[in-house]
């Protein structure tokens, strides 16, 4: 009986001992923490592996390659199947067409010099146009001006399917009244005009509006906010003032010929929004998370609305307009993907969802202007939406570059203890 408990006593002091020392062990590894301590852990956690200067991260690199692949199908068929389901049946196949044909055009440009003028070292308005003059330089080896970890040829894939869809955005408020040899020749003039130019000034080295590489007046736009939509929407209402009305417009009732095509591309614009605005971390680190989540939350509070505001005005939500405020939500969260909360994201993109919807409904009936499928409406507007509303809601805890980048340079104000930016 005595060997018996003299036993029992051996195991509970035998389980003590260890339940002490490993409880020990717990609390030696994790001390109490403050805040920011934590916050740096999670970063550390979430964040890839460091690799060494001009090591390439097989990582990032996969998804930035998988991106490029999701934006280019933004264009193709996304953007194709959502204009052609929305014109009338005689104009479906020109206006697919006009997408189609700017893949290759633009693509060319790009390779010829559009790359280098946008991304190339020059002044603040324009790269070198010879300096990546037919992609010459653009290899294997990374940039660290843009993109560390990954190819300098990934970079430029990526870049590339940004410059294709931008100005097949403006062929939707042209739709059903231009010549295809004249929509080619505004094309090849207007990405050599207006957006590289404006690509190299918000993200090119030296660029007057490059936060993160020496912009004199540096502009937060992280997915393309500017350089894509702002840029589209409102060269989309000129090209539709400087064309006038289509014949019939707005007397005689223009229906889209095949709402089932458009959903359909919705939903690829939706999916391929992803790698646009994730993508756009250049990483598939945590940021790429972030930016990812935002754009879904956006879309959804997008849809809701344009769709609550319909249901408010027109005693019921239409299909096509739920359609339509993705596409603005998606628009409007484009410039602030990766620098706002989820909840922040869905403020944003609600906004965007109603704001849009007053701009087609009522800026378009009051100023008589016939944007045929109203990319100013929702890209112009819900761009510029997102981008003023970024000043409100950018966050250092989602992108920490916001505090180290504005406010040493005094163009960043902090509010609610460091969480929102206001720009001065």
């Amino acid at each position: 009986m005595r060997i018996r408990n003299s036993d029992w006593i051996l195991k509970a002091l035998l389980s003590l001992w260890v339940f002490t020392v490993l409880t020990s062990s717990s609390l030696a590894a994790d001390p109490p923490q403050t805040l920011d301590e934590r916050i740096a852990r999670l970063e550390a956690a979430n964040s890839p592996p460091a690799a060494a200067p001009g090591v390439i991260n097989s990582g990032d690199n996969a998804w930035l390659l998988v991106s490029s692949a999701m934006v280019l199908m933004m264009t193709a068929p996304g953007l194709i199947l959502f204009y052609g389901g929305l014109v009338r049946s005689k104009n479906v196949l020109s206006t697919m067409a006009h997408s189609l044909i700017l893949m290759a055009v633009v693509s060319a440009l790009w390779m010829i010099y559009g790359y280098s003028m946008a991304f190339g070292k020059g002044n603040a308005f324009f790269g070198n146009p010879f300096e990546y003059f037919l992609l010459k330089g653009v290899g294997a080896a990374p940039n660290a001006d843009y993109a560390a970890t990954i190819p300098h040829q990934s970079f430029m894939l990526f870049q590339m399917m940004f410059a294709i869809i931008t100005p097949a955005l403006i062929s939707g408020a042209i739709a059903e009244r231009i010549k295809f040899s004249a929509y080619v020749l505004f094309t090849i003039l207007w990405v050599t005009i207006v957006y590289f130019p404006l690509c190299h000034m918000v993200w090119g080295h030296g660029g007057l509006f490059n936060w993160a590489l020496g912009g004199k007046y540096p502009v937060l736009d992280f997915a393309g906010g500017t350089v894509v939509h702002v840029s589209s929407g409102v060269s989309a209402l000129v090209c539709a003032l400087m064309l006038g009305k289509r014949v019939g417009f707005p007397h005689e009732p223009m229906l889209p010929h095949n709402v089932v095509l458009s959903l359909i591309g919705t939903g690829l614009l939706w999916v391929g929004w992803f790698g646009f605005n994730a993508g756009s971390a250049v990483n598939a680190g945590s940021l790429a998370t972030s930016a990812f989540a935002a754009t879904h939350f956006s879309a959804a509070a997008g849809a809701l609305g344009w769709a609550i505001t319909e249901w408010l005005l027109k005693g019921k939500p239409s299909v096509l307009g739920v359609a339509s405020g993705m596409v603005a939500g998606l628009a409007t969260i484009t410039p602030a993907s990766g620098f706002v909360t989820i909840p922040s994201a869905f403020l944003i993109g609600f906004c965007g969802g109603v704001v849009c919807y007053f701009a087609v409904s009522k800026l378009k009936s009051r100023f008589a202007y016939d944007d045929s499928l109203d990319v100013f409406g929702v890209h112009g507007v819900g761009s510029t939406i997102g981008l003023l509303l970024l000043g409100v809601f950018a966050s250092a805890e989602v992108n920490p570059a916001i505090g180290t980048t504005f406010q040493s340079s005094g163009k960043v104000v902090s509010l609610a203890g460091g969480s929102a930016q206001v720009l001065n």
